[in-house]
């Protein structure tokens, strides 16, 4: 008996340290770091650093080396007037100058002095990054949307599949004692046949409900980042749920814009429009540059190079470049005028946007709002519904009911149950989107 309690026990502790258990929570903070849609959203600033240091590494020294070797297979020839060499006037020598391979090396290190476009594209990268900070911090408002979503279509499941169970044990209790009742001459066979239609339907939706259970599941860690052939297990009901998300102190907290994400990003997109502008007024400013540049150049009829013997010619230049855009057929101003079109654009968004805000905030209340007060009503209706069920099968049982109103009263609690459940699953995602909704 010891070993087999021992067994028990092993086998138990090795199928907790198999699944992950998890409550709302924790799911969503186990999200915030390990859903996809934020580990990219990480990435993507990243990324953005990476490209902030690049646009910086435009202005700072660069070094180019160079290395070009010429071998002429067949040199150019040159004519020459004859009597340069003491020949006849007006005929001409054929020369070939140079040596057949030459071998010239050299490095340059130049320097930006001066470029609008430059200062313009330092600003500019620091909007990229902060945009892709703002949409890190909005795909994890979104995920935990998602994951308050799955995890409740998780529970609802769950708590149906224990529902259906519940009832199909009643169910086959009262076919039981049916049949027990008609084999003694008091009930007739289509009460018996009208509950075994009641349990086969039952049956079917509880295999059913069994199969999206586990879809819900793995749904679930798909949204928060879990492997999905790891078992994982909610710690967290649906009435636990219901009860810490029904408070109507949340319908008393104001709307302010200011610091909601989407309208954050909005500004971020102005701003960035802006940029755009200076970056195309730039262009008629010059752009200055400087270079030093130091060369080595060997020549040789054999590749001969690298032999000590082999002589090498250097040298180096200092300069300094001037760009400057003096009539570009009104080409920039026109891109001013788009860009400026495009400000406007932008500021018509940020109008919309605030409105549609404000709208949401003002939904998601009501939304809210309804959702408690359908629960409430679901829950009186459930109870309603299982005492009137209670009734009819005593009534039924006692010879004076019928099979069909047992079986009527019977669906009613059945949907009613299901209209219970579903009424919970809305307070706890209405309750997500108006917090999503007030920036909380």
């Amino acid at each position: 008996m010891k070993k087999i309690i021992i067994i028990i026990a092993v086998l138990s502790i090795q199928f907790s340290l198999s699944q992950q258990n998890f409550s709302m929570q924790e799911a969503i903070d186990y999200a915030n770091t390990h859903a996809y849609s934020v580990k990219n959203a990480k990435l993507d600033i990243d990324k953005a650093i990476k490209k902030k240091w690049e646009t910086t590494t435009m202005g700072l020294p660069q070094i180019s080396g160079k290395v070009d070797y010429q071998n002429f297979i067949k040199q150019p020839i040159s004519l020459i007037p004859a009597q340069f060499f003491g020949g006849p006037a007006g005929e001409f020598a054929e020369i070939s100058f140079g040596t057949k391979q030459n071998l010239i090396t050299s490095a340059t290190l130049s320097q930006l002095l001066f470029d609008g476009s430059y200062l313009v594209g330092l600003q500019s990268a620091k909007v990229y990054l902060t945009i892709s900070k703002l949409s890190e911090e909005k795909t994890i408002k979104s995920i935990k949307e998602a994951v308050i979503l799955a995890y409740g279509n998780v529970l609802l499941s769950k708590e149906t599949i224990q529902i259906l169970n519940d009832n199909v044990t009643l169910l086959e209790k009262n076919i039981s004692d049916t049949q027990k009742i008609y084999q003694n001459g008091f009930a007739e066979e289509q009460d018996v046949e009208q509950l075994q239609i009641t349990l086969s339907n039952l049956k079917n939706q509880l295999t059913k409900t069994q199969s999206l259970y586990d879809i819900a599941k793995k749904m679930l860690s798909i949204t928060i980042g879990y492997p999905i052939d790891k078992e994982i297990n909610l710690t967290d009901s649906l009435t636990d749920l219901a009860s810490k998300s029904t408070s109507l102190e949340l319908l008393k907290k104001e709307f302010s814009i200011d610091n909601h994400i989407d309208y954050k990003m909005e500004l971020n997109n102005i701003k960035a429009k802006e940029l755009f502008i200076k970056l195309e007024k730039s262009k008629y400013l010059p752009s200055v540059f400087t270079f030093v540049n130091y060369g080595l150049t060997a020549n040789n009829d054999k590749f001969n190079f690298f032999n000590k013997e082999q002589k090498w010619f250097d040298s180096s230049i200092f300069g300094v470049s001037i760009n400057i855009p003096i009539f570009t057929s009104f080409k920039t101003s026109s891109r001013i005028q788009q860009a400026k079109l495009e400000l406007e654009k932008e500021k018509n968004n940020l109008s919309q946007i605030k409105q549609k805000l404000q709208l949401q905030a003002e939904k998601a209340k009501t939304d809210y709002n309804f959702a408690i007060s359908n629960y409430q009503n679901a829950k009186k209706r459930m109870q309603l519904s299982k005492r009137i069920e209670n009734k009819e099968k005593i009534k039924f049982f006692e010879g004076v009911g019928s099979s069909f109103n047992l079986t009527q009263a019977q669906e009613q609690l059945y949907s009613a149950q299901q209209n219970y459940l579903q009424a919970i699953v809305q307070i706890i995602q209405t309750k997500a989107k108006l917090e999503t909704a007030l920036n909380l």
